[in-house]
């Protein structure tokens, strides 16, 4: 038994206290997998820190019994640190942003390891490589910035491993990213695991990842465990409710065309079941064209001539074609890198066109102005994969809201605040928050508010970059069955972009494939994701966990 843990408990103190963690006991093997899930909130990444003593300074953290080796973690002030590693979620925020990520992994090596400089620098290389990052001498003086979401990864995952750790906790190591490249974090951290023969401890929202990857699975609601057992017993015969409720929050082919249950449909947690599949209203599209982009490029310049005049160019979108027909969904999914989110911004005027044609009810996208963009804009709206980045954090709600009302005269200035009531009424969010801030709603929450400020101006078409990628299967599935239900009363048109595919194949009409900037294959979503024709498509849906 590497760890054992009985009655972990955190709390913080003050008028407020409040319990975050409860009574949470569990123990992981050598070389096995512990998945611990839940939504966020539900104290995953918090039992995480307290296992690695970093829980907040303010944080009450207490425990009835446990053991780690050899170390009875009941002791007076054990040092938590001592032979585990931990992957934390954002390497972007983890890693030092002015150092090297050589000079931060040979850092790591030599804080526990008894060694010269070079000897450290040689054993942060030969980690590199392990961890299959290309061209690993280079990339030793490479800094983050320089470094793509999974090279980052495997970076943070070198420094975990690097010292041998008994114990690996990976918290939200492959959110975010696309399907290949999770599939090679995840295979590369069973490889290492395997080789050092190292317990871990794998934090996640995605159940289909759980199911992959771990021996046992534990389940996490509002600081509580409500299921634990091996993952075969719990993801495929789950006793508790709230188990069986994130099970049936996922989006995937089979539910397509039938409303997503959320967790408040599962309102007793002991006693629910699993309520039944709702159809849901299948919008049809009119046969209309309202998009037609023809040989779309946009370029970027990579070098210039001594005159200043560019000669070689980048081509992110390259001779990219489709048609957008009135009131469907067009789903477009593709590696990050591909061109997916530059072909959007294109779309809204937020880069310019290189070459060809974007024909919106007939009016070339390419030719307009800056003044024709702003008229545009009130017919096609963009809604961001990071609402807490693209909402203004000094303004409050309601001004948020009123702001593209007011500038575009939409309604009278008199009825401003109840127009921007009804926006919150029409994505569900309470008249209350007119006047809050941003910072004070959960993620589902401002993403809701995104989706408000995008349909203040009523607009035919919108796109969707990456709207729901990073959220939990259970705050996903609201947002989805919002955008059906906003589709079919306002028979809306929306461009969905996603590197999920079972998401996009839930919602999608049609599909797009994109890789290195052109469009590889596109059809019926169900022909497309389930019987691919091209070998990139193929992988992407291999990759599926």
């Amino acid at each position: 038994m590497v760890l054992s843990i009985e009655g972990l408990t955190i709390a913080f103190g003050g008028q407020a206290a409040f319990t975050a963690v409860s009574d949470l006991s569990f123990s992981i093997d050598k070389g096995k997998t512990l998945a611990i899930v839940g939504e966020s909130g539900s104290g995953k990444s918090l039992t995480a820190l307290a296992l690695m003593g970093l829980a907040p300074k303010n944080a009450i953290v207490s425990i009835a019994g446990g053991q780690f080796q050899d170390t009875d973690l009941k002791q007076e002030n054990p040092d938590f640190r001592v032979n585990k590693g931990m992957v934390f979620q954002e390497p972007m925020s983890s890693l030092n942003p002015v150092m090297s990520v050589g000079r931060q992994l040979r850092e790591a090596i030599l804080v526990r390891q008894s060694i010269s400089k070079s000897a450290a620098k040689q054993l942060a290389i030969d980690w590199f490589s392990k961890v299959q990052l290309p061209e690993p001498v280079k990339i030793y003086d490479r800094f983050p910035h320089q470094l793509s979401g999974g090279q980052k990864q495997r970076v943070m995952i070198a420094m975990a491993m690097c010292n041998h750790p008994a114990l690996l906790i990976a918290d939200e190591p492959t959110t975010a990213l696309d399907a290949t490249v999770q599939q090679e974090i995840v295979r590369l951290m069973q490889r290492l695991q395997q080789e050092h023969q190292t317990a871990m401890i794998f934090i996640t929202h995605d159940l289909s990842l759980a199911a992959s990857i771990a021996d046992d699975v534990l389940v996490m609601y509002k600081g509580e465990m409500k299921e634990y057992g091996t993952a075969q017993q719990v993801l495929s015969q789950p006793r508790h409710a709230y188990t069986k409720a994130l099970l049936a929050c996922r989006a995937t082919p089979d539910n397509k065309g039938y409303r997503l249950p959320v967790v408040a449909d599962f309102v007793n947690v002991e006693t629910a079941v699993t309520p039944a599949l709702v159809p849901q209203f299948q919008t049809v599209t009119s046969g209309d064209s309202m998009l037609t982009v023809k040989s779309l490029g946009v370029w970027f310049p990579t070098h210039k001539t001594l005159l200043g005049k560019a000669d070689r160019y980048f081509k992110a979108v390259n001779d990219v074609s489709f048609e957008l027909k009135k009131g469907e969904v067009l789903g477009l999914v593709g590696e990050s890198g591909c061109g997916k989110s530059t072909l959007s911004r294109c779309m809204v005027g937020l880069l310019p066109a290189s070459a060809g044609q974007m024909l919106f009810s007939g009016v070339d996208l390419v030719t307009l102005s800056v003044r024709d963009w702003r008229a545009m804009h009130r017919q096609i709206q963009m809604i961001f994969q990071d609402p807490y980045s693209s909402l203004n954090p000094r303004i409050t709600i309601g001004d948020m809201l009123m702001e593209p009302l007011l500038i575009h005269g939409i309604v009278p200035k008199a009825e401003l605040q109840k127009e921007a009531m009804r926006l919150l009424d029409l994505v569900q969010m309470s008249a209350e928050s007119f006047h809050r801030y941003p910072h004070q709603f959960s993620g589902g929450q401002r993403q809701r508010i995104g989706i408000a400020r995008a349909l203040a101006l009523r607009p035919q078409l919108l796109i969707c970059d990456e709207s729901v990628s990073a959220l939990d299967v259970s705050i996903q599935a609201q947002i989805l069955n919002l955008l059906k239900d906003l589709q079919q009363e306002f028979a809306l048109t929306f461009l969905f972009i996603s590197h999920d595919l079972s998401v996009v194949h839930y919602i999608s009409d049609r599909v797009m494939v994109m890789q290195a900037g052109k469009i590889v294959e596109s059809g019926e979503a169900g022909q497309v994701l389930r019987a691919p024709g091209n070998e990139y498509t193929k992988r992407l849906v291999a990759a599926m966990p």
